[in-house]
């Protein structure tokens, strides 16, 4: 797949293009200071990894210019520190350094525990969650950096899903919502318990409602997660996380 799609681009390309006319000594398409100063490429080697395939190519496909095994930037971790090059690249740290600050952390262990990996101070970076009602979908970033996503289940016409920004103002493992006598794991709450985000509820025996519904908006307002993300997302987000809901 990756040989079908880079040959495709290939086709679309005449000329490689030179951001703002910054030297280019291989005429890969990929300025000199860029190779040297962010994708730790070779600037007098079009082709780093040796697969075939232009440096520029790679780049814009996805691909990891620095291995000629087919990894996605997404896959690749050129210095072992934990965090993806594509990561790297998304938080500006040195692809090649596993410590970019030279604190003694890792930068993926830096990422991992919420920490700037570009400061040797201990600099947290803020962190967001945003809920797209349309979409049905959940992201959350970290230092404006989007870690990723979930699907989610949010309200229901007659009973939407208050939009606005937010902050996390209360954290409960396992809340009860006496109204409908449900069990609503890994309650997040907004508002100070108008609505909030938590894991599919539950009732008395166990079972779960609405494994079915993620993905449509059906709740009584709240916002919920599968089982596994709800956690994730209760465990990642301390108290006074910034919420936006559109």
């Amino acid at each position: 797949m990756k040989y079908l799609i880079i040959i495709i681009f290939s086709l679309l390309i005449i000329t490689p293009v030179q951001a703002n006319s910054l030297s280019d000594m291989d005429k890969d398409g990929v300025p000199d200071r860029d190779e040297i100063e962010i994708y730790k490429t070779n600037p007098e080697n079009s082709d780093t990894d040796g697969d075939g395939y232009s440096d520029f190519i790679e780049l814009n496909n996805g691909y990891s210019p620095l291995e000629s095994s087919s990894l996605k930037l997404t896959d690749s971790d050129y210095d072992n520190d934990g965090l993806s090059d594509k990561m790297e690249l998304n938080f500006g740290t040195d692809l090649s350094n596993s410590d970019t600050d030279g604190d003694g952390y890792l930068d993926g262990v830096e990422i991992e525990n919420g920490f700037d990996p570009n400061s040797a101070k201990e600099i947290k970076l803020e962190k967001r969650i945003e809920v797209d009602t349309s979409s049905q979908v959940m992201k959350y970033f970290l230092g404006g950096v989007k870690m990723g996503d979930f699907i989610v289940s949010t309200g229901a016409w007659n009973t939407q899903t208050p939009k606005g920004h937010f902050k996390i103002d209360y954290k409960d493992p396992r809340a009860l919502a006496a109204k409908y006598n449900l069990w609503m794991p890994w309650w997040m709450s907004l508002q100070h318990g108008y609505f909030g985000i938590h894991e599919l509820p539950e009732w008395s025996n166990g079972v779960k409602e609405g494994e079915d519904h993620l993905g449509k908006p059906v709740s009584h307002g709240c916002i919920r997660l599968g089982v596994g993300p709800a956690k994730y997302i209760y465990d990642w987000a301390p108290m006074g996380t910034e919420v936006f809901i559109y």
